[in-house]
């Protein structure tokens, strides 16, 4: 069962024409049409179902900068600065909190992938620093792990996926944008060399550019314009306890479980270690581009070949502005929960911090990802089709990196001063 959402209040009418049309309603889109709206840009944002329904309504909900690559820590830093603003950007609570990430290592190798990324980052003025036991045992108390070490950042924080998408949508909304659900964009419309508009199933809507931010729909989508996009999809399984005094209110993450606190009390919990995937189409198109990832991680695999191998093949991947498209015949993808990997995780949980022994588990859920080969999103303007930028493949980190993220998205739609460098995350470099 997906996490409900506050439910957001949308047009039942399309407007004929805008300057920019959103394709996605999650929460990167959502934050590139706010930063639009704000700048004095008409924007229509079109879903295919609803609101957030997907990945940005499911994931943990960390804000983070520990750990990040270096050419993506930028945008989670202007990230970080952007969810602190946020409350009174939307004039509503988000759920943010900066009550920082741990990371516990069991082993030295662990510990020194920990002091590597320290030393690579030196330069950055972040506030990360390395733990010893007796430090874990202080911020997080009642352990009985058996750690060499850690890290943490106190600046890093938290935000609730349930409230943060909605709250955007709804900031938009006040400020001009149009939000449509339950519209799926089946392709663009080309005049002379450049797109026109955009043919949703409801009509046409008459545009100057288009922002692509559809989470793992968008490598299909692309694909039907005869643009690659490597992404594959991962799933992973979540659940949410009943409220309880947990150990803290740091977000903690170690080789096979991560835990933080929600706004309501509980704690949202995953296995950080373990990744599922259901073997598509696409796995054997492109998953030779995943071979280094796929060689050090293949001990942590779930892999299985099924049901979703056949629904993947009957969708299609290519069809015309007038006929149905998978975008409408699946409005929210929703896949099964791996319950054992969730049982796994509470168990490893429950022996490094005996508290969780005693939880009431309340919900559990899963989301799928759309990950990249090298793990950073595309935020970049299609080359091949002059006025489409796409803003995709964030590879499990679009709800920390979306405020920046969306703005960036922003940024190149309008030509205007980029908050980051944009060229870490061109298409071209895939």
């Amino acid at each position: 069962m997906a996490p409900v959402i506050v439910p957001v209040q949308s047009s039942l009418d399309i407007p004929p024409s805008t300057t920019v049309v959103v394709i996605g309603g999650g929460i990167i889109g959502l934050t590139a049409a706010l930063t639009l709206v704000e700048r004095g840009i008409s924007v229509v944002i079109l879903e295919k179902g609803q609101i957030a329904a997907e990945q940005s309504s499911r994931n943990l909900g960390w804000i983070r900068k520990t750990g990040r690559d270096q050419f993506d820590l930028p945008l989670s830093v202007e990230s970080d600065r952007l969810w602190s603003e946020m409350p009174r950007r939307v004039e509503t609570d988000v759920g943010y909190r900066q009550a920082g990430i741990m990371y516990v290592a069991r082993t030295e190798v662990e510990m020194a992938g920990h002091e590597t990324w320290i030393k690579s980052v030196g330069g950055q003025s972040l506030d990360s620093r390395l733990l010893s036991p007796a430090n874990i045992d202080q911020l997080v108390p009642g352990g009985s792990g058996k750690w060499v070490g850690g890290i943490f950042t106190p600046s890093d924080g938290r935000a609730e996926p349930t409230l943060a998408s909605s709250a955007i949508a709804a900031a938009a909304m006040a400020k001009g944008a149009v939000v449509v659900e339950n519209c799926a964009v089946r392709t663009l419309v080309m005049s002379a060399g450049r797109v026109s508009g955009v043919m949703t199933e409801r009509g046409e809507i008459r545009c100057e550019q288009v922002l692509l931010a559809g989470g793992m729909w968008s490598r299909r989508f692309l694909g039907n314009l005869g643009v690659s996009l490597p992404t594959l999809p991962l799933v992973a399984s979540v659940f949410r306890t009943a409220p309880m005094d947990g150990p803290t209110e740091i977000a903690v993450g170690a080789a096979d479980f991560s835990f933080r606190k929600r706004h309501d009390g509980g704690y949202t919990i995953t296995q950080r270690g373990a990744l599922y995937t259901p073997l598509m189409l696409d796995h054997l198109l492109i998953g030779y581009r995943y071979l280094p990832t796929l060689m050090a991680q293949w001990k942590n695999l779930r892999v299985s070949l099924g049901r979703d191998f056949l629904k993947d093949m009957s969708l299609g991947r290519h069809w015309n502005a007038s006929a149905r498209s998978p975008l409408e015949r699946v409005r929210t993808m929703d896949p099964p929960v791996n319950e054992a990997l969730n049982s796994d995780a509470l168990r490893n949980l429950s022996k490094a911090w005996p508290v969780f022994n005693s939880v009431v588990v309340k919900q559990s859920w899963a989301g799928m990802i759309d990950v990249t080969p090298d793990s950073l999103p595309v935020i970049s303007p299609v080359a091949k089709v002059p006025g489409l930028t796409v803003a995709s493949g964030f590879s499990g980190h679009g709800f920390g990196t979306s405020p920046a993220a969306g703005q960036l998205a922003a940024d190149l739609v309008t030509g205007g001063a980029p908050i980051v460098d944009p060229a870490p995350y061109r298409l071209e470099r895939l």
